[in-house]
């Protein structure tokens, strides 16, 4: 047990002849306790500045808030009736549709939609001749036959623009 007391005072005598404090050094796990909470603050606050939490908010202008534009005027432009024969198999009973409908378009694009009267009415009929009686049963069906006709009318009345189809009369027999 006296060797250990003499180390001590060895260290201790060679501390005081070479003027120099004995150095600590700082273990693993305090060397983890302090820079692991250090990086999580600067990563948090990092993230928190990227999403929006912190830093400078953009405000917009009043000036631009009262520049909004209000949504164009629309008109219900009336459709002409179309009867058609529907896709059936080989030796069935042919069925046949008559749509009736009407289409929302921007009051400013009716005579444009006008013009492209014929191409639309191509389109109705070219797409309505490949149903088949099924496709047409129920609300779903008639919610995709609504969805189709929109994309297909806004493609033919191509400057035009057109906003929804209503339906007034469609009989399947």
């Amino acid at each position: 047990m006296a060797e250990p007391a003499a180390e001590t005072e060895g260290e201790g005598a060679g501390a005081a002849e070479g003027g120099e404090a004995p150095k600590k050094k700082l273990s693993g796990k305090k060397l983890i306790i302090i820079i692991v909470p250090i990086l999580l603050l600067l990563g948090g606050g990092g993230a928190a500045y990227f999403l929006g939490y912190i830093g400078p908010k953009h405000q917009e202008p009043v000036a631009e808030a009262e520049k909004v534009e209000p949504p164009p005027k629309t008109t219900i432009y009336a459709m002409p009736d179309v009867l058609v024969n529907l896709n059936t198999p080989p030796n069935s009973r042919s069925a046949f549709v008559k749509l009736t409908s009407t289409v929302e378009i921007v009051e400013a694009d009716t005579t444009a939609f006008e013009e492209a009267m014929p191409r639309i009415i191509d389109t109705l009929i070219t797409y309505l001749r490949e149903l088949r009686p099924d496709d047409l049963r129920g609300s779903a069906g008639l919610t995709r036959l609504r969805e189709e006709l929109l994309v297909r009318i806004k493609i033919a009345a191509a400057p035009a623009r057109v906003n929804d189809v209503l339906f007034r009369e469609i009989l399947v027999q």
